[in-house]
């Protein structure tokens, strides 16, 4: 489920997702015991699990405005007007995400508030029990791993791929870990190897910001990804709970 279900003209945020994912789990726990939610978006996954504040949704002229802002001035402004509006959240939003820092702005814009004061952390009750199993390994095995999946994704057409969304690089849905440095390479900021190994930095980056997000919830229960036996094992003991 939620895999190639959108269009990259789309836009979609973890209000939207948790809104789809809760109606889907009504449907599926009629059918299924237990359900399986995979994925490494943080974000994404505390919304389905803790719930999401009530956001108000965005007009189309707010999101068009802040959009071209960012399109015609860039980052650092962007960064600079979060930082005026909402002083709170600037010091703790990923401020290389413009992504992020364009819905806090819409957020300030329509509600006329900081977008920190509405976001109350306020854990939602769910009508299902949840168990949460991370895989992590050794640091430098881990990265080694990102190295080699990143070559192989070249091997397996990411060039090509990319190349034919690079008329639309300006799309928010595309800045991606992948995309962004073969679309700074073709804008002629650097060769082909520089933006590969980027890929790789880019990557080990992410996956550092995943494990301090997730090594704050004490509810994850901590497997290597090779240990199957004593995962399923842990899963069939609490589920016998």
């Amino acid at each position: 489920y939620f895999i190639g279900t959108h269009s990259i003209f789309d836009e979609y945020n973890a209000g939207q997702y948790v809104i789809d994912v809760v109606n889907l789990l009504d449907e599926l726990f009629q059918k299924h015991e237990t359900v399986l939610l995979v994925g490494g978006s943080m974000m994404y996954i505390d919304a389905v699990c803790k719930g999401f504040d009530d956001i108000p949704s965005v007009d189309a002229e707010t999101r068009e405005f802040w959009q071209k802002e960012y399109a015609e001035k860039g980052l650092k402004f962007i960064q600079n007007k979060l930082k005026q509006l909402d002083e709170k959240h600037y010091n703790e939003v990923d401020l290389k995400n413009p992504k992020r820092l364009i819905h806090a702005l819409e957020i300030c814009t329509v509600t006329g508030k900081p977008y920190s004061d509405l976001r109350t952390g306020e854990r939602k009750k769910r009508n299902f029990n949840i168990l949460k199993i991370g895989l992590n390994r050794p640091r430098p095995e881990l990265y080694e791993r990102i190295n080699l999946r990143v070559d192989k994704m070249v091997e397996d057409g990411l060039i090509e791929e990319a190349s034919q969304y690079y008329g639309f690089k300006h799309l928010n849905t595309l800045n991606t870990v992948g995309y962004k440095e073969l679309f700074a390479h073709w804008d002629g900021e650097f060769d082909l190897d520089f933006a590969i190994n980027l890929i790789k930095q880019d990557s080990r980056r992410y996956a550092k910001r995943q494990l301090t997000w997730f090594n704050r919830d004490e509810e994850i229960n901590w497997f290597h990804p090779e240990d199957e036996d004593l995962v399923i094992q842990f899963i069939e003991n609490s589920l016998q709970k």
